[in-house]
């Protein structure tokens, strides 16, 4: 008969847990709370003092840094944090938040069981294993990844490092784009807590890989830090939008497979879709039918991934692969994929999985997953800053305008980013496009200041502007407001 065990943690308050191990990870075994609202987990083997000064601080000091203050509860749904630290038997425990039910399987195979990342970063385990509906659309692939990116960039804000970011240590949830950063008891502080681990295979740096052999303390050997997790983080989102590893291709670097794997995903690391060097490039004979279509990297190439992320790749995998000061940081990479999200189309072929696609000016309006071509007009704004009254000019940044797609204040306004500090009045839709007797509109529903530049004309809510090829719409006269100039890509008309 399991009972209950009642402990006092380390900041004097009261810490209950049934004596029945739910789960063992690696390092840890794990309890229910009586409520089933937290667990516990006890470290199997001993924490050294410096282990324990970690612990100590993680739930303490650091924790209160990113949660306590204003917007914190934002934060507790992008990590799963340890908040207490308690001992007992003689071993260490901390205790963690319960995960979110829409972090377990609904349905399928795996009902009940935890949505480890690695379900849905790899093609032949999504096509293999995975139910339809565990496996969300393309866009709720880039909404997990933007809150991924958002968590390590706080973290690398905060001046720490997670040492062991993998598919592992992240819950993901396709359906509603969610998605959690978990294990957060390694963290690195740089010059005060060195890492436990070196990280997870297929997710390690290739620099901490190339200098494994070296004693501690020479100031060779590379151990995670801040630009360990920079690679960690681009290898994530590659592998969640695209399905495949970047450095896992045909390429044989030595006949013995220890020795390969070291060399492969160390010091000769190569992006399999290297522009130049093409010879880590999969063999498509060699894949098993699971990985296909996805492992074809002819046939579903990364500039699928449109072009702010195809340039953040290149500086992932070619220029940062093996000089780690050039790799992206958890900031472009959040900056990209909003950009990202707003060049996305519905597919209109409605069996198709993704659902969604990047329109790219260089390609054509075709959806690259299932073959489904555009039909129809595509109407595309480029938005336009103004560095002074009067002036406008080109942002780099396009909005694609799909029936029923809202507008918000972060499209309106250059000084509002959808982040973790956007306020609740900002998050509420502005406007809204629609396809209405063979027309384009945008309809005005909160904007007080949007104006028919070329009508000279205000728009006022509840009325609506036709967006008819190279129109100027000023969305706002406030400082940081937008104009757009609308587009028809001519290949759709």
């Amino acid at each position: 008969m399991s009972k209950t065990i009642t402990l006092t943690a380390t900041d004097g308050t009261k810490v209950e847990f049934i004596d029945d191990v739910i789960g063992s990870g690696a390092m840890k075994d794990v309890y229910f709370s009586p409520d089933k609202s937290y667990v516990v987990g006890f470290f199997r083997e001993p924490q050294d003092a410096n282990s324990k000064d970690r612990l100590t601080n993680i739930t303490g000091t650091y924790r209160e840094r990113i949660f306590n203050q204003v917007g914190g509860e934002y934060w507790k749904n992008l990590f799963c944090w340890p908040t207490k630290m308690v001992e007992w038997n003689g071993k260490i425990g901390i205790v963690c938040p319960t995960y979110h039910k829409h972090f377990f399987f609904g349905s399928g195979n795996f009902k009940g069981k935890e949505k480890e990342g690695k379900w849905f970063a790899s093609a032949k385990l999504r096509n293999r294993f995975l139910p339809a509906e565990e496996k969300g659309t393309w866009l709720t692939h880039y909404h997990m990844c933007i809150q991924i990116a958002r968590a390590v960039k706080r973290l690398h804000a905060a001046g720490l490092a997670h040492s062991d970011l993998s598919y592992k240590n992240v819950l993901v949830d396709p359906v509603t784009g969610k998605a959690s950063i978990i294990d957060i008891d390694g963290l690195v502080v740089p010059g005060k807590y060195p890492p436990d681990v070196v990280g997870t295979p297929d997710f390690i740096a290739p620099e901490v890989l190339e200098t494994r052999s070296l004693k501690i303390g020479d100031p060779n050997k590379k151990l995670p830090s801040i630009q360990t997790d920079r690679h960690a983080l681009a290898v994530l989102i590659y592998m969640y939008l695209l399905y495949r590893h970047p450095l896992r291709g045909g390429k044989v670097n030595d006949l013995d497979a220890a020795k390969d794997e070291e060399l492969s995903m160390g010091s000769k690391a190569l992006f399999i879709e290297h522009p130049s060097d093409k010879s880590n490039r999969p063999k498509v004979d060699q894949l098993s039918k699971s990985e296909l279509p996805q492992g074809d990297v002819t046939k579903l190439p990364y500039s699928i991934c449109g072009p702010y992320m195809k340039e953040l790749f290149n500086r992932a995998f070619i220029d940062g692969l093996h000089n780690p000061t050039l790799r992206p940081t958890a900031d472009e990479w959040e900056q990209a994929l909003i950009k990202t999200t707003d060049l996305m189309q519905p597919c209109q072929n409605p069996n198709c999985e993704a659902k969604w696609f990047v329109f790219d000016n260089s390609t054509k309006p075709r959806c690259p997953f299932c073959g489904q071509e555009y039909h129809g007009q595509l109407p595309v704004l480029n938005l336009y800053y103004s560095p002074k009254k009067g002036v406008f000019k080109p942002e780099n940044y396009r909005l694609m305008v799909y029936n029923k797609q809202t507008l918000y204040k972060w499209h309106v306004n250059r000084f509002v980013t959808p982040n973790e500090k956007t306020s609740d009045e900002d998050k509420k839709p502005v406007g809204d496009f629609h396809f209405f007797n063979g027309k384009w509109i945008l309809i005005n529903r909160r904007l007080d200041s949007l104006y028919d530049k070329d009508l000279d004309k205000k728009i006022e809510i509840g009325q609506y502007v036709e967006l008819t090829e190279g129109k100027k719409i000023l969305l706002s006269t406030e400082d940081g407001g937008r104009l757009i100039i609308v587009h028809y890509d001519k290949r759709t008309m």
